[in-house]
């Protein structure tokens, strides 16, 4: 009984709290209802969903195709400016809110589970920072997105194994070029032995042109004999 009373109670509190200071979408800034996080259930549904884990010849792998050897490609969404997609981007990245990274890892996790994309990975590694970037921004929203896959897979998280050696100036507004010289070996491998033949999930916020991607890939391929599957937030189509 004493139980029951406490969970009306809490309940009661909860829904004074959406009432006087009700959360908003973060894509549409409407406010949730009680059982909403983060999305509303249309902007939910309405997510530009790739489907790329089902398809095994999709955008990002014919990117790759040539460059660096993967097993697979995936993405979560299809970027556009001046939409949904930017406007929770931006919000993880600039605007200090990393639950989104968590909230869109877990749906994503969830159906790459479902779907058994995810079956032969053993460790997810998110795409670093430097030090210092990580430090002003408070947290790497790469690493956000890994957490909140691993908490629907149950894959492990590592972020110990690939490290940025040197900081690197904004990507935003450089050409393709500009950003694979500006990324270009700065992304090392660490235990290579420790981690050989294993299946990792490599993953980052956002693919415009995979420069970043590509020199992780090479970080870790130059030097261990590891499977390595790419997956993002989002990727831009040109």
């Amino acid at each position: 009984m004493l139980r029951q009373s406490a969970k009306f109670i809490q309940q009661c509190w909860e829904d004074m709290l959406f009432l006087f200071f009700p959360e908003v979408c973060a894509a549409c800034e409407r406010s949730l209802v009680s059982h909403e996080q983060i999305l509303c259930t249309t902007c939910k549904f309405k997510l530009p969903r790739t489907g790329f884990h089902n398809w095994d010849d999709n955008f990002m792998m014919k990117h790759f195709w040539g460059r660096v050897d993967l097993k697979a490609a995936y993405s979560f969404l299809y970027f556009s400016k001046e939409t949904k997609v930017q406007r929770l981007l931006h919000l993880l990245k600039y605007k200090g809110r990393p639950e989104i990274g968590n909230y869109i890892g877990d749906l994503y996790g969830s159906e790459l589970k479902n779907d058994g994309a995810v079956d032969h990975i053993d460790f997810i590694i998110p795409v670093p920072l430097h030090p210092t970037k990580e430090e002003a921004r408070g947290y790497n929203q790469a690493l956000k997105f890994a957490e909140g896959i691993s908490e629907a897979t149950g894959i492990p998280v590592r972020h110990d194994f690939l490290v940025r050696g040197t900081i690197s100036e904004t990507q935003a507004k450089k050409s393709r070029f500009e950003r694979w010289r500006n990324v270009k070996d700065k992304f090392f491998s660490k235990n290579e032995n420790k981690w050989r033949g294993k299946n990792i999930l490599l993953v980052d916020d956002v693919m415009t042109t995979g420069s970043t991607l590509e020199a992780c890939c090479r970080g870790l391929l130059d030097k261990c004999e590891v499977n390595i599957t790419v997956a993002t937030i989002a990727v831009a189509i040109h």
